[in-house]
């Protein structure tokens, strides 16, 4: 055992090729086979909404805050929503304390262009005054363990966020402009669809692998991740420097839409689940 470590350590790509030429992953999962998810709601009784999400090792927490502000002045009868990735040194050695990563950035980037392509909430639902206020709803995504598919599960665990979001009604005097706040009354946000992102890793610029772990996506030739949302792609980000063909490509869409039906079924069964958590 102590030999194989010391292999995996020398040579990381040819362990994992042998691991390859033999159908099956370090992990013992075959190609196309997906980490355990499971999913908990409701978890932080300080926030607006909250979602504990796991991807085999991969364990992300969604929080989300409402706040009220004046809104935009390109849209003035708008609230917005603003999603937030934390990577800390907790999720990971590679990380480190200070500023937001690029990496973060544009996992925060990616979860905003999600939302926006996915129609996912209609933000003149968040308007309580035109011109005057509106609701800012911040989507707070934390990392506490990162080992691969970060994306989807941020995704998912922003969507169970989102949909169990609750906000007091806010009664507005267009007189005095002023605005009391009912936090005894609440409303549920109308969240009005639910998309599931995929990843999916090639391996010597053929090999394809989905849910890929830490340690595949430092070896990967490629990073695709793609959105589905009603059985239509509302997203799709790649990294990485090999190209991906078109074959490829179906793949990656056929097994999207696919994981959207399993995932978007989990999350509703927990959301219908009186003890809101499920495996």
């Amino acid at each position: 055992m102590e030999s194989q470590s010391l292999y995996k350590l020398i040579h990381p790509v040819k362990y994992y090729r042998d691991h390859l030429n033999q159908e099956v992953r370090p992990d013992a999962r075959k190609f196309l086979e997906y980490r355990p998810i499971s999913v908990n709601v409701n978890s932080i009784g300080t926030a607006d909404g909250s979602a504990v999400v796991k991807y085999g090792e991969t364990t992300v927490v969604c929080g989300i805050k409402a706040e009220l502000a004046v809104p935009k002045a390109t849209d003035p009868d708008s609230g917005y929503v603003v999603p937030n990735v934390e990577l800390t040194p907790l999720c990971s050695p590679k990380y480190r304390p200070g500023p937001p990563t690029d990496e973060a950035q544009v996992f925060s980037k990616n979860l905003m262009d999600i939302l926006i392509n996915s129609n996912c909430i209609n933000t003149k639902d968040l308007c309580i005054e035109k011109e005057k206020l509106v609701w800012v709803l911040y989507c707070d995504v934390s990392c506490f363990n990162y080992d691969g598919s970060l994306l989807d599960a941020a995704t998912l665990a922003l969507m169970g966020a989102l949909h169990t979001c609750t906000l007091p009604k806010v009664i507005y005097d267009s007189n005095t402009q002023t605005y009391k706040v009912d936090d005894e009354n609440r409303w549920k946000l109308n969240v009005k669809s639910l998309p599931v992102s995929t990843t999916f890793m090639v391996f010597d610029d053929s090999t394809v692998v989905v849910d890929p772990t830490a340690e595949e996506e430092e070896l990967s030739s490629s990073l695709t991740t793609v959105t589905s949302c009603n059985s239509e792609i509302c997203f799709m980000y790649k990294s990485g420097a090999s190209s991906v063909d078109t074959k490829q490509l179906d793949l990656f869409i056929e097994l999207a839409k696919s994981q959207e039906v399993k995932v978007s079924s989990l999350l509703r069964s927990v959301l219908e689940s009186p003890n809101k958590s499920t495996t």
